[in-house]
């Protein structure tokens, strides 16, 4: 790891000032994930601007909106009442991400900035397009188990890490942001981008901005919600496959579905249409299969990735199977 200057911000205001006026600056909290890029050489920074002792807003919900500080830690959200009881997809997910140790120290915002566990990625002795434009995707061709079959290019191929995005992105949560030049929203489903032939731009992120909130709708279907992860090992392990499903029925009529993937996409994955081959339907074997058919109907698996065509589908209809039974 090569020196970096280091400052601690006095509030949101100042930590965009100072992270916004140097260049190739970092904003760092739990520091889970970027201190380990710094060390192992996948990122360098010229400054970090530490946000950790920042007000971390933590967790407060009306009738309308369950608003999550950006420097909230996981376990403080996955263990809050209103989040258990009304949004039981996010607390799963973040249980089911990392270790203790790390919940207790990784922040929201980190969760969702968060890098690739591509190998290449992560080995600064490997090309990999997303560390050096340019230099090539060896996982095309190589080790892919891990990597994704759906919005992938000639230029990347790795899967987002996040199980909090995928949950968020199923229930059509945003994300709210303060720059140099203000503040906006992006919809979660938006904030992260395909790889197309720019794999080394992750986020709709400008030079600058702090997450410093996320914001998820209350709804009936985020109420009666859950989260699937498969995976190698039960502990501290990434997804090979994840769903996030919420879920609202009218007698044996799907009235509502959201539903997003993990482990299988370059982003967290949502894809209208499957939601579409069951919206409005009885939640039946056939609507379901008929639903992974939609889902992976534009994968492509490589030879080391090829079996979780199968497996997003059955994770999928085990899912749906838990929350509206099927007959």
């Amino acid at each position: 790891m090569r020196a970096f200057g280091y400052t601690v911000a006095g509030s949101p205001a100042d930590a965009v000032r100072i992270a916004g006026s140097i260049p190739n600056s970092a904003f760092v909290a739990g520091g889970t994930d970027l201190l380990n890029l710094m060390r192992d050489g996948a990122e360098s920074h010229d400054h970090l601007v530490d946000v950790n002792h920042l007000d971390r807003a933590g967790v407060t919900a009306d009738h309308v909106t369950l608003r999550i500080g950006g420097s909230a830690r996981m376990r403080q959200v996955a263990d809050h009442p209103v989040v258990r009881r009304n949004f039981p997809v996010l607390s799963q997910a973040l249980l089911a991400s990392a270790s203790p140790q790390v919940r207790n120290m990784a922040t929201i915002g980190g969760n969702l900035l968060q890098r690739t566990r591509c190998g290449y990625f992560r080995d600064a002795g490997s090309a990999c397009n997303k560390r050096v434009p340019g230099s090539g995707c060896p996982a095309i061709a190589g080790h892919n188990r891990g990597n994704a079959i759906l919005g992938g290019s000639d230029h990347c191929i790795a899967t987002h890490p996040s199980d909090l995005a995928v949950a968020l992105v199923a229930l059509d949560a945003s994300v709210d942001l303060l720059g140099p030049d203000g503040r906006r929203t992006v919809p979660i489903a938006d904030f992260h981008l395909l790889p197309g032939v720019t794999p080394h731009q992750e986020t709709v992120l400008r030079q600058g901005e702090l997450i410093t909130h996320v914001n998820v709708p209350r709804t009936p279907a985020a109420e009666h919600s859950r989260y699937l992860k498969l995976r190698d090992r039960a502990s501290f392990e990434f997804a090979v496959v994840s769903v996030a499903a919420a879920l609202r029925m009218d007698g044996r009529t799907v009235r509502d579905v959201r539903l997003a993937f993990g482990g299988v996409g370059t982003r967290p994955w949502r894809d209208p249409r499957v939601e579409d081959a069951l919206r409005g339907k009885p939640l039946t074997e056939a609507a379901v299969a008929e639903a992974g058919r939609v889902l992976i109907r534009d994968a492509v698996p490589r030879e080391g990735n090829g079996f979780k065509v199968e497996l997003v589908q059955r994770a999928l209809a085990s899912i749906l199977s838990e929350l509206g039974g099927i007959r």
